[in-house]
């Protein structure tokens, strides 16, 4: 095959999704870019995947079958990697469907830059039956406006930016971030973390590249690991180990149920900060031992570091113009969290 066109493994999880499976794998067959293989690995399934799956591969040579050696996500995800043989490196969810150009488009981005780059993508949501949920349609907004703008590590604290099915990354990268190593959920925002950590560039795409499922059942929703959404714990590991600077004032803005799940945590990390709200009846008390002070300080405060855990979308429009007249930069002076 042509040095252009590479082997684009991609890499998938399979549990108990015989209904959908049939519409995932053929929107993988019908891609425009034929050189892939599908690695799907079977985590036990009950239902009729494993017949499935069989026929597939039955049929189509590239699809190949495996079952996995331990049980849930993070485990059959990396038994599915040791058998990976192509150079650039692709997931995807059995219970959704790739539009036909995906693999073509992000394999073509790829190329524009080569490694050291990530190529990320916009997504779609969609359901059998009803309407997608409000929340799915804001989060569907949101990553589809930071991949138009390439702005995943400005925003990485918010949420996770680049999801589990819509990035490519070359093989050496991918071994280089600590691959599906860590068994740490969700696994797709710790990936993206140590993208940050380790230095790659993550290249947007304003396409639409995957067509996500919302349905009832999904592990987003039903696990324990998924609960609190927020991911605090998770944030602040990271945060602390690539953006914190213990040389300069920090800052916690916010003092609602974030604001005091976040301060927690700072107090942990047995960390001192200024703590800011705008809400009067706040200021000058004392809350885990921390005096609130007005938002109007924050100019004072020389050289802080400003972590905004918000979550009203007025208000994070609100600071957000309010750092701006400040001359505030994202990721050097503050870091969205909420």
């Amino acid at each position: 095959m042509a040095v252009n066109q590479p082997l684009v493994s991609i890499i998938m999880a399979v549990k108990d999704t015989a209904p959908y499976l049939h519409d995932c794998i053929n929107s993988i067959i019908n891609q425009t870019y034929q050189n892939w293989e599908l690695i799907a690995v079977n985590d036990h399934s009950t239902d009729e995947t494993p017949e499935i799956l069989a026929a597939f591969a039955k049929q189509d040579a590239r699809v190949r079958v495996f079952d996995s050696d331990g049980y849930k996500l993070i485990p059959t995800l990396q038994c599915g990697y040791r058998e990976v043989r192509g150079t650039l490196l692709n997931r995807m969810d059995s219970d959704d469907k790739m539009p036909d150009y995906k693999i073509q488009l992000l394999v073509d981005e790829w190329h524009k830059y080569g490694k050291g780059h990530v190529i990320a993508g916009g997504t779609e949501h969609f359901v059998d039956e009803g309407e997608v949920g409000d929340g799915f349609l804001r989060y569907e907004r949101w990553l589809n406006e930071v991949a138009r703008t390439s702005t995943h590590y400005q925003q990485i604290y918010k949420e996770c930016v680049i999801p589990s099915h819509c990035w490519m990354i070359h093989k050496d990268d991918f071994d280089a971030v600590g691959a599906f190593d860590p068994v740490i959920y969700p696994e797709d925002y710790d990936l993206c973390f140590r993208m940050y950590k380790h230095g790659l560039k993550v290249v947007g795409v304003d396409a639409i590249l995957h067509h996500w499922r919302d349905r009832s059942n999904r592990i987003s929703r039903t696990w324990d690991e998924y609960k609190d959404n927020r991911y605090f714990d998770m944030k602040m590991r990271f945060f602390y180990e690539i953006d914190r600077d213990n040389t300069r004032p920090l800052v916690l803005w916010g003092a609602g149920r974030n604001g005091k799940d976040m301060a927690k945590i700072l107090q942990s990390y047995n960390d001192t900060f200024h703590w800011v709200s705008n809400n009067e009846k706040q200021i000058g008390k004392d809350i885990y031992d921390v005096r609130m002070q007005s938002f109007t300080d924050v100019p004072s405060i020389e050289n802080a570091q400003i972590m905004i855990v918000v979550s009203s979308p007025d208000g994070k429009k609100e600071i957000q113009a309010l750092l701006d007249s400040w001359g505030k930069e994202a990721v050097k002076d503050y870091w969205f969290f909420a």
